[in-house]
């Protein structure tokens, strides 16, 4: 496994982080694919093993089934000062109010069973309330000793300037990560927010890096229970399954060339456009392994380039 360092800080995390959607209590209304607590244990058991020290989970994942099991099965692995666990707000009641943010910290640390986070990170923009109120919230979490940094997540470029002018301007935390949409499939950011990103020393650890599978094989669907049932996966990418097929196929073409898998490629691609740590959602722990393979690949300017060249501009997603 490979470390880095997360934005400024210094707190070290994996070059992989373990995405946690993929553990809670399934249900028709969230996710009908996840997995039972001893499943999630096994999960985190063989992450823990690889060396991946990184798991990212939400409030709402599994209505916070997710955060329980993940919770328990860090317990029973590991120790917490050996793991670095990030959350989500947002999708809640009170959005990035300063009374939704208070209490759904507390409600987190007691579903994780832990008394600080090491990430804790806003789930989208919120339209609704003042970026002044929201920012100094999240500050007193940090100044409380219950987060020790904070990231965002998918929005445009000018509103996370926004925020983090109104962080630099009051002496507040700043972010110091940003977890977007991002893959070969999905480049949109790359119009400002990434650059944004880069300029304010922020570390990407961008989700669905690999576009909910198919960036991973050269069938568009499979008859998975996830690819079954997964409306989201379907909302985000089918749309352009016929501009996106060629890029797929390109992935396959270079995994042939340098006898890798096309998950190992397309993770490749993200390190070399400057990534520090995708997220990783599986069910299956042979999953990791192939994901970790990534770091034996480096992909060469043309390699990049061929890749990229048949991408056409997509419609926003994510950040609305």
């Amino acid at each position: 496994m490979e470390y880095t360092t997360l934005g400024k800080t210094d707190i070290k995390i994996s070059k992989l982080c373990v995405g946690c959607m993929s553990f809670g209590k399934p249900s028709a209304d969230f996710h009908e694919w996840t997995l039972d607590p001893q499943e999630t244990e096994k999960m985190v058991s063989h992450a823990l093993e690889l060396g991946i020290n990184f798991f990212d989970t939400a409030n709402t994942y599994s209505h916070g089934t997710s955060e329980e099991y993940l919770g328990r099965a860090i317990k029973n692995c590991t120790s917490r000062d050996k793991v670095v666990l990030a959350s989500k707000v947002y999708f809640n009641e009170g959005r990035l109010s300063k009374s939704a943010i208070n209490r759904e910290i507390d409600g987190t640390l007691m579903r994780l069973g832990t008394d600080y986070l090491d990430l804790y990170i806003i789930h989208r923009f919120d339209y609704g309330t003042p970026i002044e109120e929201t920012m100094e919230a999240l500050d007193g979490l940090v100044r409380a000793g219950k987060v020790r940094a904070l990231g965002a997540s998918a929005m445009y470029g000018y509103q996370f300037y926004n925020m983090q002018l109104a962080a630099r301007d009051n002496g507040w935390t700043p972010f110091v990560s940003m977890q977007n949409h991002y893959n070969l499939l999905y480049r949109e950011d790359e119009r400002e927010l990434i650059p944004i990103c880069a300029q304010m020393g922020v570390s990407l650890t961008p989700y669905s890096p690999l576009a909910a599978g198919r960036l991973c094989r050269k069938e568009w669907h499979t008859d998975t229970k996830r690819s079954m049932t997964d409306k989201v996966a379907v909302s985000k990418y089918d749309g352009t399954e016929s501009e996106d097929r060629k890029i797929v196929l390109r992935v396959a073409e270079i995994a042939e060339k340098y006898g890798k898998t096309m998950t190992q490629i397309s993770l490749a691609w993200q390190f070399a456009k400057g990534v520090s740590s995708p997220i990783i959602g599986a069910t299956k722990a042979k999953y990791f392994d192939d994901a970790a393979g990534s770091f034996d690949v480096k992909l060469t300017a043309e390699d990049i380039a061929y890749l990229e060249e048949p991408y056409v501009p997509h419609r926003i997603v994510g950040a609305l």
